[in-house]
């Protein structure tokens, strides 16, 4: 096997995240490739070869699965966004849940793991999107959408995009259709110059409120002899003439000069209604901002705190501790049936809105402290008599772990969006006396290869 060779294998199964294991023809090396299915005869191409590993390029799909169907979202094939709309969803929960049972089979037995949750809704389940301006190959017409599937730079119009609801289509339609009429350029990331960068999109399940946010550079001269303010206002008119499924209730311009691919907020200006909206999960309130950070599936996130809280149990007379505890959703939802609450983020603004929120609900036991876990955990003068972790994808730093674990409290609730994150805390975990009671994956984002993992752990005696 060598580097550019071109093979014919067929996919034995699928590890997470998105790793399919295509067995080649008269090879003993397997080779992995993303984007494929099991079942799949697919042509890949070699392009690395390290430490007795061979990855591969996937290039054409010589035989389909046998549970393949047509994909339901016209964007798949060239979209970056989904993986596997191709695979009925019953097949995705399965094929998610078989993963992270083999990730975490030393850890815990086959009684112990729960079946997976699936998502509320299958469809139309984001409530956040952030679009981005570009084109979808070298000098093409202007694109406001997802990236192409495999490339950093070409955007995809995903203008029909199953994962959202008719509101979020009709406002890049219109957003879209207007930049391109206007003959304004986007930003270019190599030359850093231009002047359209993103659209960020927000709507709210239970209160239909949404939120749009143009995002640009401060490259003005882009816009040619127009004014940015009768450019905006015209942008705001049009928007706001639109009929939607739910309520407009604020558009916004935010200014990013940052060289990287990333949506910062240098400045942020108001241009109709307001900079925030509310959001309603479990019967609590939670005032959003175009930054904060929430749980891009409403309906999913009700499902994941409502199993959470299950596995919590008895809580009364409870100090607990909420590490990486985001914008305060899980310290408000244990708040009313514990004694206090202490919830430790490293994002300000998360924690600013933790605040605000907990006020919103009438909560005067939740404590927010803005910090790092490593160190913040340190200044806290409460002691722990439950943990709960819900780290970022990267997992818990192990010298912040050991912390945690030194507290020797009796149960922790580990909520995880990256199961092998999990299984690699799991084993410093069972190393200092702690196991598994139950487990279960609650998924959050149909199409896609990420799934959340639930972990109920105590500390054997």
């Amino acid at each position: 096997m060598k580097k550019g060779q071109v093979l014919e294998g067929r996919i034995r199964e699928v590890v997470f995240p998105n790793k399919g294991i295509a067995e080649i023809e008269n090879e003993e090396r397997t080779v992995i490739v993303k984007n494929a299915l099991p079942g799949q005869k697919v042509r890949v191409s070699i392009n690395k070869i390290r430490k007795g590993k061979a990855e591969g390029r996937l290039l054409e799909v010589l035989e389909k699965s046998s549970v393949e169907i047509e994909p339901p979202c016209p964007h798949f094939a060239d979209c970056g966004g989904c993986t596997y709309q191709n695979l009925p969803y019953e097949e995705q929960l399965a094929m998610k849940e078989a993963q992270v049972r083999k990730l975490l089979k030393d850890y815990c037995t086959e009684k112990q793991f729960e079946k997976i949750h699936p998502s509320p809704l299958q469809f139309g389940y984001r409530n956040k999107m952030e679009f981005s301006f570009g084109d979808e190959y070298k000098d093409g017409p202007l694109s406001l959408g997802m990236h192409k599937r495999g490339s950093f730079y070409d955007i995809v119009t995903v203008d029909q995009c199953q994962i959202v609801d008719e509101d979020f289509r009709a406002i890049l339609t219109c957003v879209k259709k207007y930049f391109d009429e206007l003959g304004v350029d986007f930003y270019h990331k190599l030359q850093h110059k231009g002047y359209l960068r993103h659209l960020l999109v927000r709507k709210a399940v239970r209160t239909g409120d949404i939120l749009v946010d143009l995002v640009t550079s401060s490259q003005t001269e882009y816009l040619g002899e127009r004014e940015e303010k009768s450019v905006l206002q015209e942008m705001t008119e049009k928007l706001t003439a639109l009929s939607f499924k739910g309520r407009l209730t604020g558009v916004l311009h935010t200014v990013n000069d940052s060289l990287a691919d990333v949506i910062q907020n240098d400045r942020t200006d108001i241009l109709y209604g307001q900079d925030y909206f509310f959001e309603e999960l479990l019967g609590l309130k939670f005032k959003i901002s175009p930054f904060s950070f929430f749980q891009t599936n409403s309906l999913g996130a009700e499902v994941l705190y409502e199993t959470a809280r299950s596995y919590v149990g008895e809580t009364k007379d409870k100090v607990i501790f909420d590490l990486y505890s985001g914008t305060g959703t899980i310290a408000q939802m244990l708040a009313p049936v514990a004694k206090k609450v202490i919830g430790i983020e490293i994002v300000e603004e998360a924690v600013e809105a933790a605040k605000v929120n907990a006020e919103l609900n009438g909560l005067n036991n939740c404590e927010f402290i803005a910090g790092d876990v490593l160190k913040a955990i340190d200044l806290v003068g409460d002691t722990p008599d439950f943990i709960v972790l819900d780290p970022p994808r990267d997992g818990v730093n192990p010298k912040a772990l050991q912390k945690i674990i030194n507290f020797g409290v009796e149960k922790m609730l580990y909520i995880s969006c990256k199961p092998t994150s999990l299984a690699r805390d799991l084993e410093l975990l069972e190393a200092n006396g702690y196991q598994i009671e139950k487990v279960t994956c609650v998924d959050m984002f149909p199409g896609t290869y990420h799934t959340e993992t639930i972990c109920a752990l105590s500390r054997i005696k």
